[in-house]
């Protein structure tokens, strides 16, 4: 079955439809932004019967892809008008030439400096007709007096304000191409119907206005069967010069038809996670995903209850075609439970030290686990439950299973942990999936890795304290005391005494420090500087110790400045906590050889 027609249309016949409200936009299409000079290039091509790209425009009438619609910008419909097609493709030029040819009011675009204008367009007559001026030279627009002005608008320059002005300057106004011929009568009368007029019209109208009269626009017409998923792809591949389409915007225009306004209703979510420091860069994509995840997984439940199994069964499923299937019902239903699944996230991810947005390991897996505590709910507050969610997630972490394909990965967790954490069911791919191999610590250097971003929060899993002020590391003093991860070694020391970048930069040499304590640090050796610190610090060589020990290190090798024992050492006990976390062996022996060279991340900024 074809899923489109090609054809050609008249200009002036789009246009017109466009006037009457049979062709109308989708209510996700973007507000017409073009600026003057864009104008003028397209009213020159037309003039001139150079292409200006093909339209591509939707039949309406399909049930299940139901748009909210409005009129091009500057239409005026009287009363409810259901469009015949729906602009996909084409919008700026469409409406730029319907507000400069077929509205006949002032047209509101922008300057080169970005600032709004007013303006009206004219073709000057006799440049168009001097093939010294290229005919881009003779679109003008002037100001909503129509006049150009100069001197800060004290001397008018070309007055167009009176149609004998028009007349007088040669000046034809684009808005009259259309009905040129009652222009031409006045025209001809002021001119006193002087036959050498008369045949310069003539051969303007031949040469320009008959251009506009006779335009054919290619136009890609696709049928009403189409799904929701070709539409939303179509446009995103279509509008390069434009902000892509994603599916949140599509679905507010199809919930729009349904007088739901989904843009409010994000508004009200977003608020919400904005309690939440953790929760700050979830997306209304992400949320939709999620509610999707979660519709997709009931729906199975549901039809394994009525007693179907096998392929009949539907699949559990958030990708972008299950998304855009997405209905208002199930998006109402699902709507809370996701919500409170995000918040619900965003605390445990507290307590495990994951504190912001900027140091959550992968954004995208909160999607499977807001759907995860969506369905579990308040059995997650269950020790042993919230255990193997973490457990789950620590493996997704470490195992770094999250940065592609990652809808599939999706579909597996929701049902798998779920069965693993409520029914004691087998081990979930994402945990079985998950390895960590000990030398990716000596390749772990910024915060780009999440793995990196998993170990900074398993460093203060240990009661981890600062080492000037004391005060253990937690939510409060995390922000408040503007904690980051340093160097231990610091920089100037290590490159001093010729230890490897690779080993100086990454995670086994850094730690949470407030900024004030890396500061007192500077670029000495370990051995001078913790004397410095425990000074300021006022406490015992007992308890400076500690506070040391809290960060995963031995203090011995520190006041030795023996940075080689320090580092294997360190990464001993580091590879421990991840074991942990992972609940699975991590092999010493076994190095996996990974494929290609690792290329190494940007240096951290970090001190």
């Amino acid at each position: 079955m074809e899923t489109f027609d090609s054809t050609k249309k008249s200009l002036f016949e789009l246009l017109k439809d466009v006037h009457t409200g049979k062709i109308q936009l989708p209510d996700f299409q973007r507000g017409w932004i073009w600026d003057d000079s864009r104008i003028k290039g397209i009213l020159a091509s037309v003039a001139k019967s150079f292409p200006i790209g093909a339209v591509m425009l939707l039949e309406t009438g399909n049930e299940n892809v139901r748009f909210r619609t409005k009129p091009v910008e500057g239409v005026k419909l009287d009363g409810d008008i259901k469009p015949d097609l729906l602009i996909l493709d084409g919008q700026q030029r469409i409406t730029s030439l319907y507000q400069t040819i077929i509205s006949n009011e002032v047209v509101t675009t922008r300057n080169e400096k970005n600032y709004e204008i007013k303006r009206w367009y004219y073709i000057d007559m006799k440049k168009a007709m001097d093939d010294s001026y290229d005919l881009e030279e003779a679109i003008i627009s002037v100001n909503e007096n129509k006049q150009i002005t100069e001197d800060f608008g004290r001397r008018i320059v070309l007055d167009l304000s009176r149609k004998e002005y028009e007349f007088e300057n040669f000046m034809y106004p684009t808005s009259m191409i259309d009905n040129y011929s009652a222009w031409r009568r006045e025209f001809y009368a002021y001119w006193k119907y002087d036959s050498e007029i008369c045949r310069f019209w003539d051969d303007f109208e031949n040469k320009i206005i008959n251009n506009f009269n006779r335009y054919m626009v290619p136009v890609i017409i696709m049928k009403k069967e189409n799904p929701k998923e070709a539409v939303c792809q179509v446009f995103e591949k279509v509008n390069t010069g434009g902000v892509s389409l994603n599916v949140f915007e599509l679905l507010t225009a199809t919930f729009a038809a349904d007088e739901f306004d989904l843009k409010s209703d994000w508004q009200d979510i977003k608020e919400i996670f904005n309690k939440y420091k953790l929760l700050s860069k979830v997306s209304n994509t992400d949320v939709l995903q999620a509610i999707t995840l979660l519709a997709s997984y009931n729906k199975r439940l549901e039809k394994i209850k009525q007693g179907e199994t096998g392929e009949k069964l539907p699949a559990i499923s958030c990708k972008r075609k299950d998304m855009l299937d997405l209905s208002l019902e199930e998006y109402k239903k699902y709507r809370d439970p996701i919500v409170n699944g995000f918040i619900k996230a965003a605390k445990i991810l507290f307590e495990n030290n994951i504190f912001s947005a900027r140091d959550l390991p992968y954004p995208a897996q909160l999607i499977p686990m807001s759907a995860i505590l969506a369905v579990i709910g308040d059995r997650i507050d269950n020790i042993s439950h919230k255990k193997k969610l973490m457990q789950w997630y620590w493996c997704g972490v470490f195992g770094e299973l999250y940065g592609s394909a990652n809808e599939t990965r999706y579909a597996l967790d929701l049902p798998q942990v779920v069965a693993w954490i409520i029914n004691n069911g087998p081990s979930p791919k994402t945990v079985y999936d998950a390895n960590f191999s000990p030398s990716r610590l000596h390749t772990l250097r910024t915060r780009n890795s999440a793995a990196y971003k998993g170990i900074y929060a398993l460093l203060m899993n240990d009661g981890t304290r600062d080492w000037l002020s004391a005060t253990k590391i937690d939510l409060s003093t995390y922000f408040s005391e503007s904690i980051d991860i340093h160097h231990i070694f610091p920089v100037a020391w290590c490159e001093k005494n010729g230890i490897k970048k690779e080993d100086y930069n990454c995670i086994i040499n850094k730690t949470p420090l407030s900024s004030r304590t890396n500061r007192i640090v500077s670029g000495d050796a370990p051995s001078k500087y913790l004397k410095r610190i425990q000074k300021h610090a006022g406490v015992s060589d007992e308890e400076f110790l500690d506070i040391l020990k809290s960060h995963v290190l031995s203090p011995e090798y520190l006041y030795t400045d023996d940075f080689e024992r320090f580092f294997n050492n360190r990464k001993e006990k580091i590879l421990q906590r991840i074991e942990t976390a992972m609940n699975k062996l991590i092999l010493r022996e076994t190095f996996p050889v990974e494929e290609g060279v690792y290329i190494y991340e940007e240096d951290s900024e970090e001190d």
